[in-house]
């Protein structure tokens, strides 16, 4: 909000949600959240007369890695700036080294664009290129967001879970209309001892049908790998037993795949619900569920 980000589909409370005023006052307020667990490096700040340093681990993964302190640690430092601290900002308890600073990494670009120093570190020069922002045309997940969305809008079903690629993952909610996060593990001890059928497999989003009774467990693929997508159909067993069968005992659990991509202009596969094709025509599975039919209908019915 102090950066004057629209959130679209949201109104927020003008007497809870409000932009910071000052530097101060962001300090403050950071500062006073609860410290994460000992084995994570909080973000914190430390105000000097020239220069403020903010704690935030960033390696991960053999390097410049860790989400989602990249975006938290970028939009801190905007707002900042955005507030009229025209110092130093220098990050602190990174844990990188020098080899792991690259030109073509996100966060040394903005690092440049904000003029923020890593504790310890030299900065590379680093440009944004002009497209690094741009219309996705090919990723797996076009499919499952378009499904997504002409559900929401054009039927009376809604989404309980989603794993859209670019964002983060959700949480799940329950028939309560309470927010869970989801378990990696049907039982931690076990995987960790080499059973690897312990880990439970998240799908790409859960729709619930209201009318029909039925929840539907989606996997997202490109076309090119839907045969992929079918097979990895079979993984959901612990995610629908925790979760579903739980939460929405009454529901019918249907499974389905939904593809993105191709000429293709027609499906005979039972198992694929939906394909968007690359020329964006709507194609329907033989055996898709009722969910989707009533919402492709209730879309191009809205069009005519």
């Amino acid at each position: 909000m102090t950066y004057g980000v629209e959130i679209l589909g949201k109104v927020l409370d003008d007497n809870i949600f409000k932009p910071f005023t000052s530097v101060d006052e962001m300090i403050e307020f950071k500062n006073n959240i609860p410290l994460p667990n000992q084995t994570n490096t909080p973000i914190r700040f430390t105000k000097y007369d020239d220069k403020i340093e903010v704690s935030g681990r960033l390696y991960k993964q053999n390097g410049l890695n860790h989400d989602p302190n990249i975006g938290a640690l970028s939009i801190i430092a905007a707002i900042l700036r955005k507030l009229g601290w025209d110092k130093e900002i220098v990050i602190t308890q990174h844990g990188l080294q020098q080899s792991h600073i690259g030109s073509r990494n996100k966060f040394i670009r903005i690092a440049n664009l904000l003029n923020i120093k890593l504790e310890g570190l030299n900065l590379v020069t680093a440009t944004l290129p002009v497209d690094y922002w741009h219309y996705e045309t090919e990723g797996e997940k076009l499919g499952t967001i378009f499904i997504h969305i002409v559900t929401e809008n054009f039927t009376e079903g809604y989404s309980v879970f989603e794993n859209h690629a670019g964002g983060e993952k959700g949480y799940f909610m329950t028939s309560e209309q309470e927010y869970i996060p989801l378990a990696k593990y049907e039982d931690r001890v076990e995987y960790k001892a080499g059973n690897k059928e312990k880990k439970i497999y998240i799908p790409d989003l859960v729709l619930i049908d209201i009318k029909d009774k039925e929840s539907i467990t989606i996997e997202g693929k490109k076309y090119i790998n839907k045969n992929m997508g079918i097979e990895e159909l079979n993984n959901y067993d612990s995610f629908e037993n925790l979760y579903l069968k739980q939460y929405y005992p009454d529901y019918k659990i249907v499974r389905t795949v939904v593809l993105y991509g191709s000429n293709e202009e027609s499906i005979v596969e039972v198992e694929v619900g939906f394909l968007l094709n690359a020329k964006g025509k709507l194609v329907l599975g033989i055996n898709a569920p009722k969910l989707f039919k009533r919402a492709i209908n209730n879309l191009l019915d809205y069009w005519k």
